[in-house]
């Protein structure tokens, strides 16, 4: 090559502009394989050394008539050179590989976004089935943003005519090409997607390589046509020192499973009935036998939380996953687990209701149910992770409390977690905590018979013995009915009753949960006025957002925007719902005003409004989605603006 021609391709290349954060959005029908497009892109990142975050949504309906706005499936990515908490409130690039994929989506794309269309399903068909009365490519309706035409589906079928893949099949790979295209345009690294495909498609060399062709073809497009004026570069972040994975919510909650058989030294049983968006979880799960784990799919759900007691029952850590229905049909047997005092794990990864309601979407509405949704007084212990790799930790720490306690646990993860995803720090198996089960091994009578007494308690902790049935000498019955204190046998006693029910509760209230932390740094203008407290000794925020489970990444974001603009607001996140934190009415009481974000109608709000006689004002969601951290700035810019009312009370937002 002549340095001429050199220097005439250089200056052909699109400039490479850097920017801090990117937001894609992959969207197409349910069969365009968006999921997998957008998780290999995520991937990429992942293995560029990029923060990242994601949100996958799924249409409600299996089998959605295809070109129509139900069936419409997306996958949007946040990928940064800094640490980053949420997928984004709005992507910068919308993929969408049809009207409807368009029209379902382009109105979340900002003034000056990207679409990237495939330009061969814009059909009179297709564009009715989406609602369109004219094509949005020609009629101006698009003009605020930049609109880039590619014939995505004819250029793979060009691309893979030598493969000897029929016209339909060759279709199939045009999400690769999109996949392509993107990766050009970020600059990610295309040596593990295409050794991914291999994988993935080995039993069918020939769908591998059409894909990976398709892959090529994508970013041999970006390379030479002249469409795209410039290339975008994210560097990568600088986390912690250490060895990361990519991880869902729904793997990071199997894998601290195993982990809990592993510091516990139990097997693991899993019984369960496959629900969405739980199913992942017996998905993993089933492949980690060789940890001592056994899976067992059951024909509904009572079956499986049966199952899973009965595996305590043995010795076993009994494990049971479903979300909010499951849990309906589940209660009956999680109060046998109050009772009998035995541990179980129970994983609620929430979904939205009432019913089956919408199966496919998230929702924070199964607290009350955690908390009260069983008959009689059967209080358990209730823990909610933050984030997708923090399901990993949640999960085993509610393990170590149901084991310590003998009690079940209830885990209440959610859609957003579950499917989303982020990267996580491998922790070393030596350095997680040893949980001794402490089973028992003989009589431990105080009167010296010589008897096992089922039901005597531990001074410290109110746990019962935990025995494992053919102990010689350790026989007891067990179930549902009333149990004498300390011996065990079957009570009608009413003062027996009143006491093993306060017994059951102060286990609970007793188990010890660390102290609220609560972040509430000072403006960092010293000088600055605005916003800066007007609380005692005005060293602290007037306003605190409380939050719990998934909420952490929008209200965290949305913190961080307003302290940008000069203003001081304390945030504060609860993992332990029941017990709560011990100091948790003192810190509500030091601050002005209390803003509780939740994805229900304030249940949440309401427990701590009983709880402390505290006015915690609600700010509630139930749409399917997370918030947005740009909506909850607004919101606690509207309750910083408001300000403190003349007689020391706070505003209550009307909803």
């Amino acid at each position: 090559m002549t340095s001429d021609t050199t220097a005439t391709a250089a200056a052909a290349a699109p400039a490479a502009v850097r920017r801090h954060r990117v937001v894609i959005r992959f969207a197409g029908d349910s069969g365009d394989g968006m999921q997998l497009t957008g998780d290999r892109f995520t991937a990429q990142a992942a293995q560029f050394g990029n923060d990242l975050s994601t949100l996958p949504d799924f249409p409600a309906e299996i089998r959605a008539p295809a070109g129509t706005l139900p069936g419409v499936s997306s996958f949007q990515v946040h990928f940064a050179d800094h640490d980053i908490v949420t997928p984004g409130d709005r992507p910068d690039v919308l993929v969408a590989m049809n009207p409807a994929a368009l029209r379902a989506n382009v109105g979340d794309l900002p003034r000056g976004g990207t679409v990237i269309v495939n330009t061969d399903e814009f059909t009179s068909r297709n564009l009715a089935k989406a609602g369109y009365a004219a094509d949005p490519l020609e009629d101006g309706s698009l003009s605020a943003h930049q609109v880039h035409k590619v014939a995505m589906t004819t250029l793979t079928r060009g691309a893979l005519a030598g493969t000897g893949l029929g016209k339909k099949d060759a279709e199939r790979a045009k999400n690769m090409f999109a996949l392509g295209l993107l990766s050009w345009m970020y600059h990610r690294p295309a040596e593990g997607t295409e050794r991914f495909l291999r994988a993935k498609f080995a039993r069918s060399p020939q769908v591998a390589e059409a894909n990976v062709l398709a892959f090529r073809a994508g970013h041999a497009y970006g390379e030479t046509t002249e469409a795209f004026a410039v290339t975008y570069e994210v560097a990568p972040a600088h986390p912690a020192p250490g060895e990361y994975r990519q991880i869902t919510g729904n793997t990071a909650l199997a894998h601290g499973i195993v982990a809990a058989g592993w510091t516990t030294g139990l097997p693991v049983f899993l019984g369960t009935y496959p629900i969405t968006p739980a199913s992942d979880i017996l998905h993993e799960l089933a492949g980690h036998k060789a940890m001592g784990v056994i899976t067992f799919q059951a024909e509904d759900e009572i079956a499986g939380v049966g199952a899973a007691l009965g595996a305590s029952f043995s010795g076993a850590l009994g494990v049971t996953t479903t979300s909010g229905p499951g849990i309906c049909l589940m209660s009956e047997s999680i109060g046998l687990g109050v009772s009998l005092e035995l541990p179980l794990l129970v994983v609620d990864v929430q979904r939205g209701g009432p019913s089956t309601g919408l199966p496919t979407k998230t929702e924070q509405a199964d607290l009350l149910q955690a908390m009260f949704g069983r008959n009689g007084e059967s209080p358990v212990p209730v823990i909610a992770p933050r984030s997708p790799g923090d399901c990993f930790h949640a999960v085993l720490e509610a393990a170590a409390v149901a084991v310590r306690y003998r009690t079940p646990v209830m885990v209440l993860s959610d859609g957003a977690l579950a499917n989303g995803s982020e990267p996580w720090l491998i922790p070393d198996a030596n350095s997680l905590e040893p949980v001794d089960p402490d089973l028992a091994t003989g009589p431990n009578a105080p009167d010296g018979s010589g008897e096992f007494w089922p039901y005597l308690r531990d001074e410290r902790t109110l746990a019962r013995p935990w025995a494992v049935p053919g102990t010689p000498g350790l026989e007891h019955r067990i179930g549902g009915l009333e149990k004498q204190d300390g011996k065990g046998g079957i009570s009608y006693d009413p003062d027996n009753h009143d006491r093993m029910v306060r017994l059951r509760r102060a286990k609970i209230d007793g188990i010890p949960v660390p102290e609220l932390e609560v972040d509430d740094p000072p403006l960092a203008d010293t000088d600055s006025t605005v916003g800066s407290g007007s609380g005692p000794g005005a060293d602290r925020a007037d306003l605190l957002v409380l939050g719990w489970g998934s909420t952490y990444g929008p209200i965290t974001a949305a913190a961080r925007r307003v302290r940008g603009l000069g203003h001081r607001v304390a945030t504060a996140h609860l993992r332990y719902l029941n017990p709560l934190p011990a100091g948790l009415g003192d810190v509500l009481a030091r601050y002005r005003t209390v803003l509780l974000p939740e994805m229900n109608l304030g249940q949440l709000a309401l427990l701590l409004r009983a709880h402390h006689l505290v006015d915690v004002i609600s700010y509630t969601k139930v749409s399917g989605l997370p918030f947005r951290a740009e909506e909850l700035q607004d919101v606690f810019l509207d309750h910083l603006d408001r300000g403190p009312r003349a007689d020391g009370m706070s505003f209550r937002r009307s909803r």
